[in-house]
């Protein structure tokens, strides 16, 4: 059974030439990731220091997994928060066709 965990993940304070040309193709995987349901929210702060996800998986190895995925991987520090649940609007927006 799949549960929610928050990422916050700390993003170097000097975004080198090297880390910027990553930017589309982590893009696209997150697109892929948010498609999929592994992922539920992502978001960035206005100074570019922290992203936050929340995702959903069976175990914390498998967000570490899905993590090392990333084309940012190796430079964004996780730190991994198990949650007890996770709401969002779109659960509620829902409406059915019958």
């Amino acid at each position: 059974m799949k549960r929610a965990f928050m990422i916050e993940f700390e993003l170097p304070e000097v975004l080198t030439e090297d880390f910027l040309e990553l930017v589309p193709q982590q893009r696209m995987m997150i697109n892929k990731m948010l498609a999929d349901g592994d992922i539920k929210s992502y978001s960035l702060s206005i100074d570019r220091s922290t992203l936050w996800a929340v995702m959903a998986a069976t175990s914390e190895f498998e967000i570490m997994e899905m993590i090392a995925k990333m084309p940012l991987c190796d430079y964004m520090t996780p730190h991994i928060s198990e949650l007890m649940f996770h709401n969002g609007a779109e659960a509620i927006t829902q409406f059915s066709l019958n």
